[in-house]
């Protein structure tokens, strides 16, 4: 288990959440809160965070496209969320996160996700 995961940290990029993630940080979020609220948090999230950029938001989509700059070294990664309603009309939010440099990433791009969504969960009143 130590060893893939090193061998992970040091051979990937890039970081997805699904439903069925063997990591649970990375198994997304769905929420009974509207879509809308959803939306609206991301993007107050990202829109007053000083290391995030927004690039592009489709709400008809369900697509938000922004870049995260990391604090010390100034690294910018690719981030994309895709918000929809899931079969029971519940709020299901998923995130991608992608170094642009380097092989590995040490985990910077689980970890980011693993933040954002504890973020996001505090700030809809979610309690985990």
């Amino acid at each position: 288990m130590a060893n893939s995961r090193l061998w992970k940290a040091l051979s990937e990029n890039s970081a997805q959440t699904s439903e069925k993630a063997a990591d649970p940080r990375l198994r997304g979020r769905t929420y009974l809160v509207p879509f809308a609220a959803v939306w609206d948090e991301i993007i107050a999230m990202i829109e007053t965070n000083p290391r995030w950029k927004l690039i592009r938001a489709d709400e008809g989509a369900g697509l938000i496209r922004a870049e995260a700059t990391t604090r010390v070294f100034r690294f910018v990664g690719d981030v994309r969320f895709k918000l929809k309603l899931d079969q029971n009309a519940l709020t299901r939010v998923d995130m991608w996160s992608a170094s642009r440099r380097g092989k590995g990433d040490l985990g910077a791009n689980t970890r980011r996700i693993a933040h954002f969504c504890r973020q996001l969960d505090r700030r809809l009143g979610i309690d985990g």
